[in-house]
């Protein structure tokens, strides 16, 4: 009877109704049992006992789901940003320990050892619009899941965004910053905005296109990078490439170096636009702005950092004996050097090894936020990490490097501003 039970409960699960001739079947899942692999006679039955054997219920909808998953995506090859939109810390870490500083070799500038603005709105509310900003729109402080710190979310279509600091830039600057391009949901991945760097001493927020008495007009776009200095009475003048446009989604490093009137900007390991005499010499530009006039996206800003043009390297080490740099770069707690600072380390190197004779002390420093004890070993790691990249990257001798960390015992300024905090976030190089 048992025997009966079970045959009937097996029809079931096949899907078979029960003719007369059981026995029959009961000689054909017998002669499977046997030897499946040399009897493909019944393909009902044969299903049937892989889903008694393997206990898998729907196993073939699992199947057919992989399937239109490989479907999908050979149908979209060109579009995974939304998987790169899931990158976890632990994806940026893996990725941080494998940048080489080889594959920034084209980064030719060098920070200056004045650090002029520093905003990377730590001092913001997360949800609140930014205290340093105006806007004749939105926009709040916001953190992402996947890049530390706080981020400024320019969210409002056609607006500008407008940093209410009063400040003079010298003739040669560097300006850097981070920004994640993110794009509307109906733009097809696609993502730009303005920055505008120019000259004006009337009311922050002018919301005119080209603001000012005069300044240059930067397109930053995931297609190409656009330039457009204008001034008073004068026709503007145009530069463009597509040279490594801007990631959508991802982080991106921006440079823009200005030396008088030659423009140089910095993206992705390479410099991407190069113009000698492409802006104007008698602006001098105390404005900086970004905006969203007829753009697409609503882009993530952050670190926003101006210095001085390149100081003497060679005078400031050999002659003074000690070199301030701002232009060696690590992530928020971490103590890899970022490829962003080969300019700063080549520079360096170059020095030392023209002077075979000369011993150096690398000390690292940090702010004053967080536990102490842990500011000093990471300012000792930080300073540890430069020497090994001098040594390896730039073939120094080892023996030639001391190293040290103060952590934020020897500050250089207050630690009460995003900008303070900056100037005390360095390392110095002491000739001995």
């Amino acid at each position: 009877m048992k025997a009966k039970a079970l045959l009937v409960l097996l029809l079931l699960c096949l899907g078979l109704s029960l003719p007369a001739q059981i026995i029959d079947v009961k000689e054909k899942i017998r002669s499977k049992t046997i030897d499946r692999a040399d009897q493909r006679t019944d393909q009902g039955i044969d299903k049937g006992l892989d889903k008694i054997e393997e206990g898998v219920v729907g196993a073939f909808k699992g199947k057919n789901k992989d399937k239109d998953n490989e479907e999908e995506n050979t149908e979209d090859e060109d579009n995974n940003d939304a998987e790169e939109n899931k990158s976890t810390d632990q994806k940026s870490a893996k990725k941080q320990e494998t940048a080489k500083l080889e594959s920034y070799t084209k980064y030719d500038f060098v920070p200056g050892d004045q650090l002029i603005i520093f905003e990377d709105f730590s001092q913001d509310a997360i949800g609140d619009f930014p205290a340093l900003w105006t806007t004749n729109g939105s926009g709040e402080v916001r953190t992402l899941n996947n890049y530390p710190g706080n981020w400024f979310y320019l969210n409002s279509e056609d607006n500008v965004y407008n940093l209410m600091k009063d400040f003079s830039l010298p003739d040669n600057f560097i300006l850097e910053f981070d920004v994640v391009a993110a794009p509307k949901e109906d733009s097809y991945n696609h993502s730009s905005f303005y920055l505008t760097l120019y000259n004006d001493d009337g009311d922050f927020l002018n919301d005119r296109l080209y603001p000012g008495t005069g300044g240059v007009h930067i397109t930053c776009s995931d297609e190409n990078w656009g330039v457009q200095s204008y001034a008073e009475e004068a026709d503007g003048i145009d530069g463009n490439s597509t040279l490594a446009p801007l990631d959508v989604n991802k982080l991106n490093h921006v440079i823009i170096w200005v030396q008088k009137r030659r423009l140089r900007i910095y993206h992705k390991g390479q410099k991407v636009v190069d113009l000698p005499t492409v802006l104007y010499s008698q602006v001098k530009y105390n404005r900086l702005r970004f905006s969203l006039w007829g753009q697409s996206g609503f882009p993530y800003i952050t670190n926003i950092r101006f210095t001085s043009a390149a100081p003497d390297t060679r005078s400031k080490l050999l002659t003074e004996g000690k070199l301030v740099s701002y232009g060696i770069y690590f992530d928020v707690n971490k103590d890899v050097v970022k490829p962003e600072s080969y300019g700063s380390l080549n520079e360096i190197a170059k020095v030392l090894k023209e002077n075979p004779d000369v011993k150096i002390k690398i000390v690292g420093h940090t702010d004053g936020d967080g536990d102490a004890a842990k500011n000093l070993d990471l300012s000792k790691r930080r300073a540890a990490s430069v020497k090994n990249e001098l040594a390896k990257t730039f073939g120094i001798d080892s023996g030639r490097i001391e190293t040290d960390g103060a952590g934020e015992t020897q500050p250089v300024a207050g630690n009460d501003t995003p900008e303070n905090k900056a100037k005390n976030r360095r390392v110095e190089f002491i000739k001995l």
